[in-house]
């Protein structure tokens, strides 16, 4: 692969979070002699350049044009790079043709998905493509599911160095969050459903934490689902929207590492309220809205927060652990910026310099189990995200 012309290509430069990806490696590797060589790509030459002024970047910043529903021109772009972001989605519309061109010519992989029936049957098809071409296929590199997965494999190792073991179980907690939701997660929510009524065999993998992690059945896990007093927080915990995807991608970590968490290991999200009957009333609903969690007037692909709100935005998870013995351990991952937008563009630029650099093998996995702790080390200097034990 060292003789690709470029290390990464950002596809979908066009659209509002690849252009905050763009600009992203323009602020934090624009005038650095060991900087990674990049390109924008897209499908439409003329806003490629109308964005590459928008955002100040040098007139000489390579473009590709590149469409999802031209098969050579993916392959070519694929040729030329080593390492491919993308965030064109719904993915389960527009990702599959780039997936495919990248698990069979080696070229590594990052996108935004948070769509779990679409990422099994990638898994299902191209996993083993991707293995024998060294493809490193990372899924999930945004808020959905860093801060989580990441978050568990760091209170896991800190679990074992302090306890000699691991928790066999975790609770996700979202102490405080301000910020959007991206229209694209609007979207593939959407997509999900109308795939779902398309093909009710899909059903199965949605509802299952363990949709995933093909061949293996983990125990029971808590159901998240409703409303419950958190006494040892002294809160009210509620239904978190993301859910349903980080904890898949929980246990498909666990599940490629080769269970160092267990194979009785248990993991549930939701979002902490308030004590009293506010939080309980605050609790239920939250999750009365679940049921609708976007609103009637969900965001669109391709709009977004001001420069303002992004920049005002941040997050807060907390995450419990405990071991089989009983000993127990706090860990929290905390993130600047909104997190739909400001904190996930950071997010996917530095899961692509992480594959860029890692020598792991070939396959579609996760952040956690392709790159780990390194990842973990590019967000803490480049991302503004903390990762840290709490005492």
């Amino acid at each position: 692969m060292t003789d690709r012309h470029f290390d990464i290509v950002i596809y979908g430069a066009t659209g509002y979070t690849g252009r905050l990806v763009a600009e992203h490696f323009l602020r934090e590797y624009g005038d650095r002699p060991d900087a990674p060589t990049w390109a924008m790509a897209g499908r439409d030459p003329d806003k490629l350049a109308a964005v590459k002024r928008e955002i100040g970047a040098p007139d000489s910043t390579p473009t590709i044009v590149a469409d999802a529903a031209d098969k050579v021109s993916l392959d070519r772009m694929c040729e030329q790079a080593k390492v491919i972001i993308t965030t064109v989605g719904p993915y389960q519309l527009y990702g599959e043709p780039l997936l495919a061109a990248c698990a069979k010519s080696g070229t590594h992989y990052a996108d935004l998905c948070g769509e779990p029936a679409w990422m099994r049957q990638m898994i299902d098809k191209y996993h083993e493509d991707a293995k024998a071409s060294g493809a490193r296929i990372s899924f999930s590199s945004g808020f959905d599911s860093i801060p989580f997965d990441l978050g568990v494999l760091m209170l896991q190792k800190e679990a074992k160095e302090r306890f000699g073991a691991p928790c066999t179980t975790v609770r996700g907690r979202v102490r405080a969050m301000k910020g959007t939701f991206s229209g694209g997660t609007a979207a593939s929510l959407t997509e999900s459903m109308k795939a779902m009524a398309r093909d009710p065999s899909l059903i199965k993998i949605m509802r299952s934490p363990f949709g995933l992690t093909p061949g293996f059945d983990g125990p029971d896990q808590p159901n998240g689902m409703i409303p419950k007093y958190e006494s040892d927080l002294g809160k009210w915990a509620a239904p978190f929207v993301m859910a349903p995807i980080n904890t898949k991608n929980v246990h498909r970590t666990n599940f490629l590492l080769g269970h160092p968490y267990g194979e009785d290991f248990r993991y549930d999200e939701m979002v902490l309220t308030s004590p009293g009957e506010a939080g309980k009333a605050a609790a239920n609903a939250a999750a009365e809205m679940m049921k609708n969690p976007f609103g009637s007037k969900p965001p669109k692909p391709g709009e977004g927060p001001t420069p303002e709100e992004r920049e005002n935005g941040y997050y807060d998870v907390l995450l419990i652990g405990e071991t089989a013995s009983g000993e127990t351990l706090r860990y929290a991952v905390k993130g600047k910026y909104d997190p739909g937008y400001g904190s996930t563009s950071r997010m996917i630029s530095e899961t692509g310099i992480a594959l860029l650099e890692s020598d792991a093998p070939g396959g579609i996995g996760t952040p956690g189990s392709i790159l780990g702790e390194a990842l973990v080390a590019r967000l803490r200097d480049h991302a503004a995200l903390t990762f840290e034990v709490e005492e």
